[in-house]
């Protein structure tokens, strides 16, 4: 039986980065309240406000999306840096190399999705809804991300109302259809087996 759980943004945890270098506000883990070396996938926003190098997470794949502030370069696993910036589509790349961040021009927000690469594989698309988007669910769990804006997100006779920063996940609902109304940059997730 699907079911659909609305995340507000009043409601997301913060702590600490894993190196201790920042602070993270984690939407969702599974399992709910997994600890940062035990999870199977999360979906977290960070504010980066230092040049240096990434947390290293063993076994995960993470998949990075700028939403906040002018961008920043990474250099990952010894490869020449990769501007990443709010235009830009979200950038997948394996956690467990080193990666180095350099601000382009001050502090930064990302939005960060891992999974575990032995059971897990993600997807994560940016989304500009101008009155109508249309999308199709096509893994076990599946999530949207109202990151400005506000969107109303309609499926298999459902419906719910996002604000700015809140989440819906929907799990159980593959082959269903998705429709999004209203003016509202989102990001879709899809997380569904390797």
């Amino acid at each position: 039986m699907p079911r659909a759980t609305v995340l507000r943004a009043s409601t997301y945890r913060r702590m600490p980065w894993k190196n201790g270098g920042g602070e993270t506000v984690e939407i969702a883990i599974s399992p709910e309240g997994a600890a940062l070396s035990e999870f199977d996938w999360r979906i977290s926003m960070a504010t980066v406000a230092t040049d240096g190098p990434f947390s290293i997470f063993p076994g995960i794949d993470r998949t990075l999306s700028i939403i906040k502030g002018d961008g920043m370069s990474l250099a990952i696993a010894g490869r020449p840096p990769v501007l990443l910036t709010q235009e830009n589509h979200p950038l997948a790349f394996p956690a467990d190399v080193a990666v180095s961040a350099t601000l382009a021009s001050g502090p930064i927000t990302d939005l960060n999705v891992m999974t575990r690469r032995a059971g897990l594989r993600h997807d994560v698309e940016r989304a500009e809804v101008n009155d109508r988007f249309k999308a199709g669910i096509g893994t076990l769990i599946w999530l949207v991300l109202c990151h400005r804006g506000s969107v109303s997100v309609e499926w298999q006779q459902e419906s719910e109302f996002l604000n700015s920063g809140d989440t819906l996940l929907v799990e159980g609902a593959v082959g269903s259809d998705v429709t999004l109304s209203g003016k509202a940059l989102c990001y879709l997730i899809s997380i569904g087996p390797a």
